[in-house]
């Protein structure tokens, strides 16, 4: 990791789905890692997810000194990551309807994303939850910190 790239881990979940939910964020830049958390008293596994990597964008989005910078963000969720970088594509061609035609769900989200992801130059690299990395276990505490506020 240079001082030239930021590194992103985020995490969301839910206890009960929906239920009450939180999400993570370690944002890493130039050896400092920066901690962010934020929750919902009903939602759902996704949106969680979702407003994970749109808030991790945003610090680096709102943040002078990110500016031009690559960014790479590790996430656990298969939805995420394949939402962003595959399945967009196809939804926005389609009106945001699914291949079988159905309304694509959490489409406001899935907007806010899209227009952060498009103004960065972002690598998204899915990683395995709960399989002892670093900062994603560092997330998903904070996500469960959040879930027990949210109750």
């Amino acid at each position: 990791m240079s001082s030239n790239e930021i590194v992103i881990y985020t995490d969301g979940g839910c206890s009960g789905n929906p239920g009450p939910g939180g999400w993570g964020v370690v944002v890493i830049y130039n050896g400092q890692a920066r901690q962010l958390s934020g929750g919902e008293h009903h939602t759902t596994n996704n949106r969680m997810e979702l407003m994970a990597a749109i808030n991790a964008l945003s610090i680096v989005v709102n943040t002078e000194v990110f500016k031009g910078l690559p960014v790479t963000v590790n996430i656990d969720s298969q939805y995420v990551k394949n939402g962003i970088t595959s399945w967009i594509k196809g939804w926005k061609a389609k009106g945001w309807r699914t291949s079988d035609k159905k309304p694509v769900k959490n489409q406001d989200l899935w907007e806010k994303l899209d227009a952060l992801n498009s103004s960065l130059n972002v690598t998204w690299n899915w990683i395995k939850g709960h399989a002892g990395v670093q900062y994603n276990e560092v997330c998903d505490q904070l996500c469960q910190e959040e879930i027990e506020k949210h109750r």
